[in-house]
This record gives C-alpha cells, structure tokens and sequence, in this order.
C-alpha cells in the first residue's frame, strides 16, 4: 500500500471540528469525502480502546461506501479521574456530545475527587487513534498522545471539544487559546499523523 498513493479517502467522523484539522493535515492531492455527503450515521462503538474504535469506525465507513477510509478516536484522560474520560469522552455530554456539558461534568467530577485541586496541577493527556481501511481490511492504525493538564476554568474559542481546558505541556495557554497553526504542531492528532503519513 505504501508504493500506491491513496487519490480518494473518505474521512470517517461526524465531527465537524475533527473533520477541519484532518483535512488540513492531509496532503493536497487527496481528494477528500466526508461521512455527511454520504448520510451515513457513525457505528455503535464498542471497543474497549481508542484504537479498537477508531478500526470499529474506520472499517464500518469503507464498508459502507467503497472507499478507503480514515478514522480517528481520541479523547482526554485525567489522571485524577482515573483515565476518564477517555473513550468515553464525547459521550460525556450527553446524547449530542454537548461539549459545554461535558466540561462542567469534569470539573464537577474533578472537584468531588479532590476540593483543593486548584492548587495542584491536574494531569491529563489527549490521545488519538487514526486508522486507515479499505472495506474489511486494516491497512495501519498509531496513536498519539500530548501530556498536559486541566486549566482551573475554560479558556479560549478556539478549537472544539475539550480544547478549552487543556493546557499542553510547556505551554501557558489552552488548546481553545492558541492559533490553530500552533495546535497542529502539538497536538495528538499531528502526532498520529506523522506516524500514518508513510500509508497515503
């Protein structure tokens, strides 16, 4: 697969935040579909890992439309809290992943674990699991990670999901506070996808 470079792929997520930094993370000669163009709903994810779901999504979306398809499954982990959200992360805003809902849950959640927590720092990381498949056959899956730790209240519009309450490490600014040129550089999803490159 590494010598045939990929000309159409369709990019496995509902997400419209996720589905902007992949496609500008792709090379230009790549002509992108989304799983919107073609009505399809995202499959019941019932992996017990970011990568086992990201396969689950990316092998369900290939299946359905013939085509090679990328898929992502990332979420944070809080040390605190035991490594949830984790992939678990989007269903903790309810049955529309309202993400606004899911960062008052973790701060709900964080301050029941410790009172104190903002004198401490709370670690957590962002993970990603990218796959690429064609219908039932798994041609690569990576994972990146970036550590860091949770801001004291949500800072930033840029971004999307938990972006606001992630301070990368050696950084002083949230992901939801940074230029979205900056964020490629650090975060997990460019991480991943320094790693899946040599597939496309």
């Amino acid at each position: 697969m590494q010598n045939k470079k990929i000309k159409k792929l369709l990019i496995g997520t509902n997400n419209k935040g996720k589905l902007k930094e992949i496609r500008a993370l792709l090379p230009k000669y790549i002509k992108t579909f989304s799983t919107s163009e073609f009505n399809l709903k995202s499959p019941r994810e019932n992996g017990k890992t970011f990568e086992q779901n990201s396969l689950i999504k990316s092998k369900y979306f290939s299946k359905k439309t013939n085509l090679i398809c990328l898929a992502d499954d990332s979420g944070l982990e809080i040390d605190l809290l035991n490594k949830k959200p984790g992939i678990y992360s989007a269903r903790w805003g309810g049955a529309d992943s309202d993400f606004n809902k899911a960062i008052k849950r973790v701060y709900k959640e964080i301050k029941k674990k410790d009172k104190n927590w903002k004198n401490k720092k709370i670690k957590a990381r962002f993970i990603c699991a990218l796959s690429i498949s064609f219908l039932n056959r798994k041609i690569a899956c990576v994972t990146g990670k970036v550590e860091g730790s949770i801001s004291h209240e949500p800072k930033g519009k840029n971004g999307f999901g938990y972006d606001p309450i992630f301070i990368p490490q050696n950084e002083k600014k949230t992901f939801g506070q940074m230029k979205s040129s900056l964020k490629y550089k650090l975060d997990h999803r460019f991480k991943a996808f320094s790693k899946i490159k040599k597939f496309l």
